[in-house]
């Protein structure tokens, strides 16, 4: 459905006007980010399936110049499952 670095649409838009969010963080809940002010958001992962409408682009397609807010993927915290420490 939706992946780590997919930027995503949501029925609503933020109130800074835009409908572009990028998925950084995913677990129990999810992590957002809006992509036209920065401002980030968790939410419950039930709650954003329902708020949740489309993928606008997946993280391997995106393009990082056009986007001013985009966390490239390198620059997105991993879970430290195993407990490697390389991984923070």
């Amino acid at each position: 459905m939706f992946n780590l670095g997919d930027i995503v649409m949501m029925k609503k838009p933020h109130a800074c006007g835009a409908n572009k969010w990028e998925v950084i963080r995913m677990g129990a809940d999810i992590k957002i980010k809006c992509l036209g002010c920065g401002h980030i958001v968790m939410i419950p992962r039930n709650d954003f399936k329902k708020k949740f409408k489309k993928i606008i682009t997946e993280a391997a397609q995106v393009d990082e110049s056009q986007e001013e807010f985009y966390l490239k993927q390198t620059q997105i915290a991993r879970p430290n499952i195993d407990g490697n420490e390389e991984n923070l």
